[in-house]
């Protein structure tokens, strides 16, 4: 007999890690009040424009590249094209941001995070390591920029 991880398994258990993360914290690993979009919802536009440590990227620098990361990883599964990407465009470019912005910035990841969702749904079976990396990935890789945005936080709203 074969040990294989079932789909509705694997699927059910990354929806929760997901929703953790972004919306609703089970307490899986997050503590409550803790998910990006909790967070998110605490910081202004001017909070969201500072430098960090005055070195370090923008809140909003961070949200973008959440959004990004997430975008690309959906594009590359779907087309299967790895395409190189500029990484520190974000960095580079995202600064000081209006009210405005800043709204548009998260609700951007919003619908970078649904469309991730829609393509956790589409996938019919978990059938290679690529596949499940990356999808455990798309959790890993915001988990790490929550951190550091709630690091920063700390620094913004001591």
């Amino acid at each position: 007999m074969s040990a294989s991880l079932q789909t509705e398994h694997f699927t059910g258990a990354l929806y929760a890690l997901l929703d953790e993360t972004f919306d609703n914290v089970h307490g899986f690993y997050r503590d409550r009040g803790t998910s990006l979009f909790e967070t998110l919802a605490t910081i202004s536009a001017e909070e969201a424009s500072i430098a960090v440590g005055g070195k370090c990227a923008t809140v909003a620098a961070q949200v973008k590249h959440i959004a990004f990361y997430l975008d690309v990883l959906e594009e590359a599964v779907r087309t299967q094209q790895f395409e190189r990407q500029d990484w520190g465009k974000i960095w580079r470019e995202t600064n000081a941001v209006a009210p405005a912005e800043w709204e548009s910035i998260k609700a951007a990841l919003r619908e970078s995070y649904e469309r991730i969702k829609t393509l956790i749904a589409d996938a019919p079976a978990w059938s290679d390591e690529q596949q499940i990396g990356g999808a455990i990935a798309s959790i890993v890789h915001t988990a790490y920029h929550l951190g550091e945005i709630r690091q920063a936080l700390c620094t913004i709203k001591p």
